[in-house]
């Protein structure tokens, strides 16, 4: 598929804090050279913000959409709609990207997918990573990556709105993003699969997140890390990085 319009969709809860790296971010992938050509539209869902999170995208040259819903997956679905009615998608053909506002993707993150476009994907599901000065990176690497083969592709089972693509066609043929509080990237990724759509779980481009334990959806990302920093979980850190320690020697 030759993509020639791409939206960028952002969903955002007061994250006037994180939000200009994230939107700076998706602008360096915009403007990727193998994008000549590719129109792209970001759209932040400035969603019950009492902050300065609409201003600052707005002042990043994104398009905003407010709405009062506390729901990631009704905002995710109302920023891609407004974002295929500006690129007249998926006529155009279109493209469907998202992230989030506490995420930075890395600069050939929209050439990345609109190459599996290219393919014959009709979705791309990336992995994400924390900042390396993390504490909890070490830990939650190894958690996450307990599946990975020693060689060749991993199929991981990962779903992150922080690293998600599709096609405008595929996304409108399985009714969008439900209106979910959570897990509406994971429901939206069954529906294309159980519909017979060509998914691609690849972690050949991950999304950079935050590492914060205080998220705005109450069983997200955030909660995961929270849930790492358990005494019990500290116990098997410990215990793992003497076994490691061991094995060195």
């Amino acid at each position: 598929m030759r993509v020639r319009a791409v939206a960028v969709v952002i969903p955002a809860c007061d994250e006037e804090a994180l939000i200009p790296a994230a939107l700076k971010a998706v602008r360096v992938a915009a403007g990727h050279p193998d994008l000549g050509g590719v129109r792209v539209s970001t759209v932040v869902v400035a969603d019950t913000c009492t902050d300065r999170t609409a201003r600052l995208a707005r002042e990043a040259g994104a398009a905003v959409v407010t709405v009062s819903c506390r729901n990631p997956g009704r905002a995710r679905a109302v920023g891609v709609a407004h974002a295929l009615r500006e690129l007249g998608a998926p006529a155009a053909p279109g493209w469907i990207a998202t992230t989030d506002a506490d995420s930075e993707v890395p600069p050939h993150w929209l050439a990345h997918q609109l190459a599996r476009a290219a393919e014959g994907w009709e979705a791309v599901v990336g992995t994400v990573s924390l900042p390396p000065a993390s504490p909890l990176t070490p830990v939650h690497q190894v958690r996450y990556e307990s599946g990975r083969p020693p060689l060749g592709a991993w199929d991981h089972p990962h779903v992150h709105g922080a690293n998600l693509g599709l096609t405008a066609e595929a996304y409108l043929s399985v009714g969008g993003f439900p209106p979910l509080g959570v897990g509406e990237d994971h429901a939206l990724v069954t529906a294309l699969r159980k519909a017979g759509h060509r998914v691609l779980a690849t972690d050949a481009c991950p999304v950079l997140t935050s590492a914060r334990l205080a998220g705005r959806a109450a069983g997200g990302f955030a909660d995961h890390l929270t849930r790492l920093t358990a005494p019990g979980e500290a116990r098997k850190r410990r215990r793992t990085a003497g076994q490691t320690r061991q094995g060195d020697e």
